[in-house]
């Protein structure tokens, strides 16, 4: 069952190579899923679970970057916005997402988008870990260009979601996203097309049979 974690940065087209990269080695493409999952283990609602989720645009990356900072309740000394009730500390939603995506990698397979990925299956046998990333400049122009955006709208975009998702790792795993020697591979899909990008990764997945 091949395991394949991606890390992408925002403008990265991680939403597009990763689901293509699942379909060519016919295993499921895990990522809006996770939260799903983590939501019936705790027994919470998918809201909650959201919140606590480093893709969501209001999740906990969010407000542990302070991206969403609001003055309405205290995390780890930071005013925080927590949108609803939340019985539950945030370390319970991390440990049941990195048991989801054990369970995903041990008994199916699956390409894993996000969610320190490559370090939750550091350990995992034949497990190829990938990082998407570029220079903000040319994420922020492709952003732009995809979204209708204007070039200060595209570089909040970019921005928002590089801390964001930067501060979920560095709070969970005390690690920084952007080490290379995390991955197996390290793409710049600014430059090398999606199609090619798809193409290394399954390459380099199938080369660890």
């Amino acid at each position: 069952m091949r395991v394949v974690t991606i890390s992408a940065t925002y403008g990265t087209a991680g939403s597009v190579i990763g689901p293509a990269v699942a379909e060519r080695l016919g295993v499921p493409f895990v990522d809006r899923a996770i939260p799903g999952a983590v939501a019936q283990e705790l027994g919470c609602t998918l809201e909650e679970a959201l919140s606590h989720d480093d893709r969501s645009e209001h999740g906990l990356g969010w407000l542990l970057s302070g991206a969403a900072r609001l003055p309405t309740a205290t995390f780890g000394g930071v005013d925080v916005y927590l949108p609803g009730a939340m019985p539950l500390p945030p370390e319970d939603f991390a440990v049941h997402t990195e048991n989801v995506i054990k369970k995903v990698a041990r008994e199916q397979g699956g390409v894993i988008l996000g969610r320190g990925g490559a370090l939750v299956l550091a350990d995992h046998p034949g497990a190829l870990h990938v990082r998407l990333d570029a220079p903000p400049r040319r994420r922020i122009l492709r952003t732009a260009a995809l979204a209708g955006l204007t070039e200060r709208q595209a570089r909040k975009l970019v921005e928002d979601n590089d801390r964001a998702r930067t501060a979920y790792v560095r709070h969970f795993y005390r690690a920084d996203p952007a080490s290379p020697y995390l991955y197996h591979l390290v793409l710049d899909s600014t430059v090398i097309p999606v199609d090619a990008c798809v193409d290394l990764i399954v390459t380099a997945a199938t080369a660890l049979d």
